[in-house]
């Protein structure tokens, strides 16, 4: 089991620490060498990622436990009013062969079911419990919080294929604050982002990508995209605990 003291990593454990398991220590190299490729289309995450401004948790196939403690160390870093843009990826150590796209999807929505059913804070009284809702959002100790997915069954989506492991990114709300979906300078940065993302998957925009309180958009769709250009269906996998 891991051990609480060790659920929430910065980029300098992965060199100084010895008791990484050898899976997470290649996946790191892996996803840093991705996101610090000067092409790559997310600028957020090549600074944040060169500045160290980032933080990391990892859970096996085995065991989750540990993952609501990272996110709340995770979270407790933004009671900092000084706090950095931060961004939490979680490397989930790899299946045995890879899986389908599919296979990984059903895990990422396990592992957030999983987290809502650990969290002991209710979601904030006016925040949408249906995923359905245009206003509805993953909230994880009270925060609201963008999960997205990444993993290696992508294959024309590249951007989204950071090594062997299924990697989850994990930003809070609070650190879009003024690159909001309405707003001039989160419009801008928004659009630089996804034509580098284009250009690296040779596709066009996902149809399901849009910005949250877009009233045509079903957020729960843009956290896990399909690797082509065809509208997610169906039901959210995600079930509050109230519903």
């Amino acid at each position: 089991m891991i051990q609480t003291s060790d659920a929430l990593l910065t980029k300098e454990d992965f060199t100084e620490r010895s008791d990484l398991p050898d899976w997470l220590l290649r996946e790191y190299q892996t996803f840093h060498q991705t996101v610090t490729d000067r092409t790559f289309p997310c600028y957020f995450g090549m600074n944040g990622e060169k500045k160290g401004e980032l933080r990391y948790g990892y859970i096996t196939q085995d065991d989750w436990s540990n993952l609501p403690k990272t996110m709340e160390l995770f979270l407790e870093l933004f009671e900092n009013p000084k706090h950095k843009r931060h961004g939490l990826f979680v490397f989930v150590e790899p299946f045995p062969n890879e899986g389908t796209l599919e296979e990984y999807r059903q895990q990422f929505w396990d592992i957030l079911q999983y987290l809502h059913t650990a969290d002991e804070k209710e979601w904030p009284q006016d925040a949408p419990r249906d995923p359905d809702h245009h206003l509805w959002d993953f909230h994880f100790h009270g925060e609201p919080i963008f999960a997205f997915g990444n993993a290696p069954a992508y294959k024309q989506r590249k951007t989204r294929d950071l090594g062997n492991s299924m990697v989850i990114g994990f930003q809070p709300r609070k650190i879009f604050k003024g690159l909001e979906g309405t707003e001039k300078g989160g419009i801008n940065s928004r659009e630089k982002v996804r034509e580098r993302v284009e250009l690296w998957d040779k596709l066009p925009k996902h149809p399901d990508i849009s910005h949250f309180g877009d009233p045509t958009h079903n957020e729960w769709k843009q956290f896990f995209i399909g690797d082509d250009c065809e509208p997610i269906r169906g039901k959210c996998p995600f079930s509050h605990k109230e519903m």
